[in-house]
């Protein structure tokens, strides 16, 4: 199946799309796509719900705006330099064990919204990414068990601020979290539906132009190994989101760097699992 939320901002009903492009509202069955939903066994239901209701179920129209595809994200953690290219770029070693971050939850936006560069922003920037979905609570599970864990897949933008994150002391999560910087989806795609996660490809644009060709089959920790290794950390929650890091091509690793400005188009996608575009826009206060 392919989740969708659509909608006006804090206001989202679920969807489903259809036959690959027919999007239906299933809020009869569910009221949001959210925690309680994924920990209820809510896709095998919903799937057999459909099974009945799928022709009788309202139709949502192409110009309805798409919403982040899971609500109340509990946490999105991330997965720095998991691409062996990437690191390369960055002038970083590849790293023993993966290395780990958060990103605020209040960074989320919906595929296609606008990305605002900060207040005093300089270097903002793109990263496509691969982001798993977490269908049940996970803790201290092993990788044989891990897929048993993940409800779907989807497109996540881990936008940037190279000057917050690197040169502004601590950690990460400074320059990971402002508003806009997780766009997410257009959709998720169940696991049942993406033959092999460890080769799809994963690309994106600015301005039309190429920056980012990449495929996960170079990720250094695979999906099943980074379940595990994060739950024997922390307790993963239905709804919570692992961002699976990003290939070469990076705006900080061009010589010299390139950073986003207004008006530039962001434009990402991964095999299977959609497209998005985001405008940039300046910050305005």
């Amino acid at each position: 199946m392919k989740l969708i939320r659509f909608g006006n901002p804090g206001a989202e009903k679920p969807g489903v799309i259809i036959n690959e492009k027919t999007k239906v509202d299933v809020s009869e069955f569910t009221n949001d796509f959210d925690p309680e939903f994924f920990s209820s066994g809510g896709l095998e239901k919903l799937g057999k719900w459909l099974g009945s209701n799928a022709d009788s179920a309202p139709k949502v129209a192409d110009t309805v705006r798409l919403g982040p595809p899971v609500a109340n994200t509990g946490k999105i953690v991330c997965v720095g330099l998991n691409y062996a290219d990437h690191a390369k770029e960055g002038g970083m070693d590849i790293p023993a064990e993966p290395i780990l971050f958060f990103k605020a939850t209040s960074a989320i936006v919906g595929p296609n919204d606008d990305m605002v560069i900060p207040k005093n922003s300089k270097k903002s920037d793109w990263e496509v990414e691969l982001a798993v979905v977490i269908g049940k609570k996970a803790s201290y599970v092993s990788e044989k068990e891990a897929m048993d864990y993940v409800a779907g897949y989807c497109v996540h933008n881990d936008y940037s601020e190279r000057e917050f994150q690197l040169e502004r002391g601590g950690q990460w999560v400074k320059g990971k979290s402002c508003d806009t910087f997780a766009p997410i989806g257009p959709f998720v795609v169940t696991k049942d539906e993406v033959k092999d996660v460890d080769n799809l490809r994963l690309w994106l644009k600015v301005n039309g132009e190429m920056k980012q060709d990449g495929s996960t089959a170079d990720f250094i920790f695979k999906v099943p190994f980074l379940v595990s290794y994060i739950s024997q950390f922390m307790t993963l929650h239905p709804g919570d989101i692992i961002s699976t890091g990003t290939p070469a091509g990076v705006g900080l690793g061009f010589s010299p760097p390139q950073y986003l400005k207004p008006g530039d188009e962001v434009e990402l996608g991964i095999d299977g699992l959609g497209v998005s575009k985001q405008t940039v826009r300046a910050y305005e206060g």
